[in-house]
């Protein structure tokens, strides 16, 4: 089968297409045909390098933490999935690989695709899905009428919080360009910022979480806004020794993680707000409360209509690297 992978880390690494083996599965594992797998700025972190701390891998390393596909093959110890069911996942970290015609994978990492998405639409979920779901119910505490503002969310991510924190009763604010306001007013978003027009930070105080897609060029702004005692999440920002701790990972990793994250945990202090580090993981039971999500509230993720052929798949890491997107980047395996 074609598989694209790298042969090491490099901020600019070389990623190839080759032909590697259909891989074997174990009795708790499925075997999948990928239909397509979807591109994200995670695969610029694996690549250069950057969560290696978090996660390291061998070589070569097959790239791809997304994707929708049929089963072809169970393990004898599967029980909720049968032989032709559409599917979709991300796939576990420590063993991702979704850039590959066949992937074989966790079943417990799985679930069924939702009715109302077609192959292309349910490969752009899970990754973003699961996030908004941990960020809403590992990390953070809400109460009904509180308040949660989400800078850049006009995206994929977006799509997917906005809805989550309505259903927890929480007021929702969004910032983002122009063409993505009515989409997340639909959605659910209660305030709608265009970043061109309106400084977030020069109308809004008092908020309870921000959940941070911008990095931390953002950080003094966030904080700025925010209420003593709340709380901010980033996808962006980088770990911190609260990560590293709620990760159990060894001392030498949550002294480096410490040093990393201190100057951010300093300004967060300043302003009494706690930080949060998030970094996804597989959850199959939680995919399927999010499939339960996008059925039941119509949720349909955008996808950027130029879809790449795994042959093309540096150019569509080059796409997604650039940000300029009408929608998640695909690659389709059949094309």
């Amino acid at each position: 089968m074609k598989a694209a992978q790298i042969k090491k880390y490099a901020k600019k690494s070389r990623v190839t297409v080759e032909q590697v083996p259909v891989p074997k599965i174990t009795p708790t594992e499925v075997l999948i045909k990928v239909t397509y797998a979807a591109v994200n700025p995670l695969e610029e972190l694996i690549t250069s390098g950057s969560v290696r701390l978090i996660q390291s891998y061998d070589f070569p390393l097959t790239l791809g933490n997304e994707l929708s596909g049929i089963i072809v093959a169970k393990g004898s110890d599967v029980k909720d999935f049968e032989i032709g069911d559409a599917v979709y996942t991300r796939l576990p970290l420590q063993k991702i690989g979704a850039f590959a015609e066949f992937v074989a994978t966790a079943a417990m990492a799985v679930a069924k695709v939702p009715r109302n998405l077609d192959m292309a639409q349910a490969a752009a979920v899970p990754l973003t899905g699961l996030t908004d779901y941990q960020i809403f119910h590992e990390i953070l505490t809400v109460s009904a009428g509180e308040t949660v503002f989400i800078p850049g969310g006009s995206g994929s991510f977006g799509q997917m919080a906005i809805p989550i924190a309505k259903l927890l009763g929480l007021n929702v604010i969004v910032s983002g360009n122009s063409s993505a306001e009515k989409r997340s007013l639909e959605a659910g978003a209660d305030r709608y910022f265009d970043y061109r027009t309106t400084n977030y930070w020069e109308v809004l105080s008092d908020v309870d979480y921000v959940i941070d897609t911008l990095g931390t060029s953002e950080l003094e702004h966030e904080l700025s806004i925010m209420k003593p005692t709340g709380a901010l999440v980033s996808l962006r920002m980088g770990p911190n020794q609260a990560f590293a701790e709620s990760q159990s990972l060894p001392f030498w990793k949550k002294a480096i993680f410490k040093l990393a994250g201190s100057a951010i945990d300093r300004k967060a202090k300043k302003a009494n707000v706690t930080y949060h580090f998030v970094f996804v993981h597989a959850d199959g039971a939680a995919l399927k409360q999010i499939t339960d999500l996008v059925e039941h509230n119509g949720i349909v993720p955008a996808i950027d209509p130029r879809i790449f052929t795994l042959d093309q798949v540096t150019d569509a890491l080059a796409l997604m690297s650039t940000g300029h997107l009408s929608g998640k980047v695909l690659i389709a395996m059949d094309a």
